[in-house]
This record gives C-alpha cells, sequence and structure tokens, in this order.
C-alpha cells in the first residue's frame, strides 16, 4: 500500500487550529514558537486567540496554515509515521511550501519567511477590488477553460485551479470573473459563484509577485526533498533543486493542477492520501478525483493517534 502526503492551501484556516497538537506534543509546539521567531511576531497568538479576519489576511493565512500542517506531521513523527512513510508528498497552491518543508527541501524558518513576503506580494500585486475568483461547479478543466476565454473580452480571466472533475476555480479581473459566471451557468454548470479572496491568484495579474518570489527564493537554500514533490504547475515529481526553486516562481501566475497531481500519483500506485494539517477540503477532491483511493485527515491529536491505529 503506497501513501502520500498532501497539505492544504487557503481556505482551510479556522482559529484555534493546531493548538491541541501544540499542546499534546512538544515537537508540534516547537514548530510554532520557531515559526514566530522566524516571522518576529507571535503568529501563533493570532491563529490560536485572534479574529478569522485577521487570521484570513493572505499575509497571515499563509504561514499559519504551513505551520499548522508541519506541527501535525511532527506529531506524527512523535508517533512513529515518518516522511519515509510516504511515496510522495504534494501540496495546494500554498501547501506546496508546507510539502518541501515536510521533506527537508527547505528550513522551517525559510518557509515562513517566503510565505509571508508571498502572502503579502500577492496581496499588493493587483489593488482590492481589482480582481477576483470564482468557483465554477459541474464543469470540466476544458469546459472552463472555455468559459474563461470567453468571459475575458480584453481583460484576463483564467482557470486558475483545477480542483477535481467537476471544480475549476476562475481567476482575473473582477468584470471578466463575473461574466464569467453567467457564461458557466449557460454552458450547464451547477453553480458558479464568487469566492471571498483578497486577489486574483494563480492568473497572469499576479506577476509582480512572481517577480519578488523569484528576488526571495534566489536568497533561500533549496535542498533535495527526500520524498518527491509532486509539483502543482507540472503534475509531476520533482526532485532537482533548481527547478523546485524556478517551478515555484511559475506557481505563483501559474494552475494549480490539483485533479491531474493525484491522478498522477495514483498511476505511480498511490492508494492512500493523508491530509495533513487544517480542514478536509484535500480529501473531498481526492476521492472525487481517484474513488479506489482511501483518505485520512490528520489535524488534531486524535487523528494522529488514530493514524498510529
Amino acid at each position: 500500500m503506497s501513501r502520500a502526503f498532501v497539505f492544504p492551501g487557503q481556505g482551510a484556516q479556522t482559529i484555534g487550529m493546531g493548538r491541541a497538537l501544540a499542546e499534546a506534543y512538544p515537537a508540534a509546539k516547537a514548530v510554532f514558537d520557531e515559526v514566530d521567531e522566524a516571522l518576529g511576531e507571535k503568529l501563533s497568538a493570532l491563529i490560536w486567540e485572534g479574529s478569522i479576519e485577521d487570521l484570513t489576511l493572505t499575509k497571515n493565512a499563509q504561514p499559519a496554515l504551513m505551520a499548522t500542517s508541519i506541527a501535525a506531521l511532527r506529531a506524527l513523527e512523535s508517533e512513529g509515521i515518518g516522511i519515509d512513510t510516504a511515496a510522495f508528498v504534494a501540496g495546494h497552491s500554498l501547501g506546496e511550501y508546507s510539502a518541501l518543508c515536510a521533506v527537508g527541501a527547505l528550513e522551517l524558518s525559510d518557509t515562513a519567511r517566503l510565505l509571508r513576503i508571498r502572502g503579502q506580494a500577492m496581496q499588493e500585486a493587483v489593488p482590492v477590488g481589482v480582481g477576483a475568483m470564482a468557483a465554477l461547479l459541474g464543469l470540466d478543466f476544458a469546459q472552463a477553460t472555455e468559459v474563461a476565454a470567453e468571459a475575458a473580452q480584453g481583460e484576463v480571466c483564467q482557470a486558475a485551479n483545477d480542483n477535481d472533475p467537476a471544480q475549476v476555480v476562475v481567476s482575473g479581473h473582477r468584470g471578466a470573473v463575473e461574466r464569467a459566471l453567467d457564461i458557466a451557468k449557460a454552458k450547464g454548470a451547477k453553480r458558479a459563484l464568487l469566492l471571498p479572496v483578497s486577489a486574483p491568484f494563480h492568473c497572469s495579474l499576479m506577476q509582480p509577485a512572481a517577480a519578488v518570489m523569484n528576488e526571495a527564493l534566489a536568497g533561500v537554500v533549496i535542498s533535495a526533498p527526500k520524498v518527491p514533490v509532486v509539483v502543482n504547475v507540472r503534475a509531476e515529481a520533482v526532485t532537482e533543486p533548481d527547478r523546485i526553486r524556478a517551478l515555484l516562481v511559475a506557481q505563483v501566475t501559474g494552475s494549480v493542477r490539483w485533479r491531474e497531481s493525484v491522478l498522477w500519483m495514483a498511476g505511480a500506485g498511490v492508494t492512500e492520501f493523508w491530509e495533513i494539517g487544517a480542514g478536509k477540503a484535500l480529501s473531498g477532491m481526492i476521492k472525487r478525483i481517484a474513488k479506489d483511493a482511501s483518505t485520512r485527515a490528520v489535524g488534531t491529536p486524535d487523528d494522529v493517534l488514530a493514524a498510529k491505529g
């Protein structure tokens, strides 16, 4: 039985996430302490006692979700389940950084600082209100790409996240994304709705943020991962540090090819997917992509003990 560890992206954040892990496992608490130190602020206090509005700010949500994922992994390791039990790792958008940290390609403190920079750069790339993202439910990636092209009308509208066979997210200028809602419904989408996000991620409007990340990543050591990382923009495993660096830059403006990534892992023999960190969103997507695979969410001490089984 082959296993993959997968790491969630933005949207999974909740106040209090990871706190029980930190209280139950010293190794998990050490993760939050190190992230606080790396950022020079008490991000852990915001995660556990702050407002959801502040936590949802991209600059906070990104390092916070990564810290929660790595804390869950450290708790698993404390119970004897290490990263070496996985054949592959993958993460959804910012979760790719969690995956890279999990397999030793990035140091934890570097990962926290990179995600703070990434979150700020993505937020600042497009003025608030200029961009938008929308989920199209009931259309596949090819259909959603057609919708985006038709909706663009001289503006940017691109298929940003290929999440599962019937959920694609489009991203771009607000007017174009709003046109995409009507076009998608006319083409048979079950639902089409704007997402509560602060910027249009994973489209060409993020080019200023890609330039910032290119510079930030140039100054960070990336090591060969202990376990191959299935990357968002290629939907295949990558192990070469310089290639990982380049693909992390490309990921800022590129599509998150999650459906294809899961299919690639399933095709490589993965039969069980463990979602490490906050929430269960990826588990739901995986069940719709690889119907024969099993899923397990690991985000609490009870989850860790159940995984130990």
